[in-house]
């Protein structure tokens, strides 16, 4: 079974509003762990997932609006990863349904979710995050 995702300073990016929303994010992952772990059922997993799936949409909008107010060079790369993983978590989200719950697919997303969000932010949030600080310094 896996563990709780934790936030620590290694994944910071600087950025207030990247950072606040990755720890929401990392909160919901450990939240459908949770409620997969308590024995909750079925309903309970969806909502749990659902909302990991409506807010990592919200984030990644948010994250790729910041990118073009700022003109991010590396914009159409990142989106790409975004695009990716948001593929991932409706094919998670349609395996719940067809399938029901199972520690496999718990972990299974939890794994896939955590994993790659803690990957993005230390390679890909972290250069994000440097360029707006960048643009910002040199912004009249």
């Amino acid at each position: 079974m896996i563990v709780d995702y934790r936030w620590d300073s290694t994944l910071e990016t600087g950025h207030e509003m990247i950072d606040t929303q990755h720890k929401q994010l990392f909160v919901a992952i450990n939240d459908l762990l949770h409620t997969y772990q308590q024995g909750k059922g079925s309903e309970d997993l969806s909502k749990s997932l659902d909302f990991l799936t409506n807010y990592t949409i919200k984030h990644f909008f948010d994250e790729q609006r910041l990118q073009q107010k700022y003109h991010y060079p590396d914009f159409e790369n990142h989106k790409k990863y975004h695009e990716a993983l948001k593929a991932e978590v409706r094919d998670f989200s349609r395996q719940l349904i067809m399938k029901g719950p199972s520690e496999e697919l718990i972990n299974k997303v939890c794994s896939t979710i955590g994993d790659w969000l803690v990957n993005h932010i230390r390679i890909q949030d972290k250069k994000l995050a440097a360029y707006i600080k960048e643009q910002d310094a040199v912004a009249p």
